[in-house]
């Protein structure tokens, strides 16, 4: 198992800021993950960045960047996420967490050295947990808008727009609208051909370029939690924070008289999710950046704050004008911040 490259042609490759992306691949859960790799054009890369995409976005996401970054010396690759983009989905439709971890873990040791991890929003929640459960994954970590503590109005804006479409679209214009209803901080493109790398064509409709089954992991997380939601907490089996704290428990217990079951089940899965990621947090070693949009509905300032509490060493970079999608909403201004972080960080060993 390793990584496999693949021929480049002008047709399928590229070019970015004179930085031309090679696409590879991973070998991970049985999975052929997809990827781009884009390397310095001359000398020995400082590193390697590894950029990890949100919930039903793609690698390409990450395009400009990555080609920033081989502009600044370092090898950046992006990685299609199981279940997204050009990556295979998984026929046991297992878009959990933990299988997200894994498949890092595996990624990381088919790079051979331990990269930066860039994650944004569900790629952040990845790297996060990845490098807590073990600790030299990464040499670094940067968090693009994701903190333990993330405001449920966006979040519910986020799964809202997910699932707004499920017989997909008429035409590419109907799904450019759609996103700028969604994302109003960016400008609507002029061009919509880059849309087709985040839409499938399929019978005569656009699709969104993602497994619909990883729209379920909601639906199972809820069944994780089963009926010890309203325990006293107390040890779990071993993961971090795998059980919602005594106090959150009462908080909960208290407020379900005035919830439907659905409401309920939302509010303690957000809990637990949370309460998952500040036990992840207060584990990091590795240094690390929070880049947060300063126009975010996902990342409060109030989230922010307690990120630095629980990560005493962190950066932080609050960029304006920009939203949720921190890269794509003011990239200049986030790999400027990013390219700032990477400088002072310590070489590998020879």
């Amino acid at each position: 198992m390793g990584v496999q490259e693949h021929d480049v042609s002008w047709g399928e490759a590229e070019r970015d800021g004179g930085a031309l992306a090679k696409p590879i691949s991973f070998e991970a859960g049985g999975l052929r993950l997809a990827a781009d790799r884009w390397d310095p054009p001359a000398g020995r890369p400082h590193g390697i960045v590894l950029l990890l995409h949100g919930g039903g976005q793609t690698r390409h996401s990450w395009r400009r960047t990555g080609a920033r970054l081989a502009g600044l010396g370092w090898s950046a690759v992006a990685v299609d996420a199981r279940g997204h983009g050009d990556s295979d989905w998984d026929p046991a439709q297992d878009y959990s967490q933990r299988a997200m971890v894994d498949d890092l873990d595996a990624i990381v040791t088919q790079l051979g050295e331990p990269p930066v991890l860039v994650g944004a929003s569900m790629g952040g929640i990845t790297s996060l947990l990845a490098q807590a459960r073990t600790p030299k994954l990464g040499r670094a970590l940067v968090l693009v808008d994701i903190t333990p503590k993330m405001e449920p109005a966006g979040v519910k804006h986020i799964f809202e727009f997910m699932t707004s479409a499920p017989d997909g679209f008429a035409s590419l214009e109907d799904a450019a609208d759609a996103i700028a209803a969604y994302n109003p901080n960016r400008p609507k493109p002029t061009s919509l051909s880059g849309l087709k790398k985040n839409l499938r064509l399929r019978d005569g409709r656009w699709y969104w370029h993602w497994d619909p089954a990883f729209l379920k992991i909601r639906e199972e997380a809820r069944r994780e939690l089963g009926d010890g939601v309203l325990t006293d907490g107390g040890p779990g089996d071993g993961g971090l924070g795998d059980r919602v704290p005594a106090e959150d428990n009462r908080r909960l217990a208290a407020s379900a008289a005035g919830m439907t079951a659905q409401e309920f089940a939302a509010e303690a899965e957000t809990t637990l999710e949370s309460d998952r990621l500040r036990a992840a947090a207060r584990e990091i070693r590795a240094p690390v950046l929070l880049v947060r949009g300063k126009q975010s509905d996902i990342v409060s300032e109030e989230g922010a704050a307690e990120l630095m509490a629980l990560i005493p060493h962190a950066k932080y970079a609050d960029v304006t004008g920009a939203g949720h999608m921190v890269a794509g909403d003011d990239n200049d201004v986030f790999a400027g911040r990013l390219g700032e972080f990477l400088q002072h960080l310590r070489p590998l060993p020879d």
